[in-house]
């Protein structure tokens, strides 16, 4: 495992990258336009990449490798992250002018609850090798629960955590602008907001139970884990604005989701008798996600079976 002044001087990189994204970029402007959002987009994209070169000279292509295995799958696994948040925001009519912030904590919030979790099952891994099992067995079975049922987000979800709300706590009917907690009568009262976030974290620790077993199946060093976990995250944002709208009408993109999880959970389940090379790992990734999304430009115009239908993004 690193050294802390390695991991501190890391997570100071994330944190100073989030407050000039929110406190410096768009403070003051929290609209995003689509065609803000592909060069936002982009932008962590090339973040991540100039992180994967640096890993590149600093610790050599075998960590280079598994960063970038673990970035891609991360950031595969997020397209249904990405649809499901569309569609929770809008049926909780959070204002367009708050998404992106409502959206920032959300990441915040999803990049603690990664680092423990990464720091967790990096532990398990080290003492009890039979953990690997598990977590291949994990994936397996939500491949196999992907694949029988098509899931879509339960429309019930936000109104049964509202109303479990009123019961232990004192809501506030709105937003108030942008606040999570306003007081009422002398008294704190929790917002709209605050409740679109705790659900969105919700959502972020149901795929977690996916997504680090899956960066676990590529590497095993906690550091590249997390940096790969932590930067594909940072693109959520973006990744919001940019498809939300797209997502669902790549038909084919959920399949090979579901084929990319089994693989990974099968290279997990076998990891004790074959060891797959990073750059067979790698290749089998981008030709899956390849795959999905080329097999679906032809009927693009349509939306995916099964799947709701996202929210179109604003267009300035």
């Amino acid at each position: 495992m690193s050294s802390w002044l390695i991991w501190g001087s890391f997570l100071g990189f994330l944190g100073l990258l989030l407050f000039l994204d929110l406190g410096v970029l768009h403070r003051g402007r929290p609209e995003v336009s689509t065609r803000e959002a592909a060069c936002w987009t982009a932008v962590w994209a090339g973040v991540a990449a100039a992180f994967g070169f640096l890993l590149l000279a600093w610790r050599g292509p075998q960590h280079a490798g598994e960063f970038a295995a673990g970035y891609l799958i991360e950031l595969s696994l997020s397209v249904d992250n990405v649809l499901i948040l569309a569609v929770l925001v809008e049926r909780l009519g959070v204002p367009e002018t708050l998404r992106h912030r409502l959206l920032f904590l959300g990441v915040a919030g999803a990049i603690v609850f990664r680092l423990g979790f990464i720091l967790a099952g990096a532990a398990l891994l080290e003492r009890f090798e039979w953990v690997a099992y598990i977590f291949g067995a994990v994936l397996l079975v939500t491949a196999a629960r992907l694949l029988v049922h098509r899931e879509s987000p339960d429309r019930g979800t936000e109104s049964r955590l509202v109303r479990s709300a009123r019961r232990t706590a004192r809501l506030h009917p709105g937003f108030a602008g942008g606040h999570l907690l306003v007081r009422v009568d002398g008294r704190l009262a929790a917002t709209q907001l605050l409740v679109a976030l705790v659900l969105i974290e919700m959502t972020d620790l149901l795929f977690a139970v996916d997504s680090v077993p899956a960066v676990f199946s590529v590497t095993g060093d906690a550091f590249v884990a997390f940096t790969s976990n932590a930067l594909a995250i940072l693109g959520l944002r973006s990744l919001f604005f940019l498809v939300a709208g797209a997502s669902a009408r790549f038909r084919h993109l959920r399949p090979a989701l579901v084929v990319l999880i089994a693989l990974v959970g099968v290279k997990m389940m076998i990891s004790g008798v074959v060891q797959v090379p990073t750059w067979v790992s790698l290749s089998v990734i981008v030709l899956t996600i390849g795959a999905g999304v080329g097999l679906s430009l032809p009927g693009a115009s349509r939306p995916a079976e099964g799947l709701p239908a996202a929210p179109p993004t604003k267009q300035k």
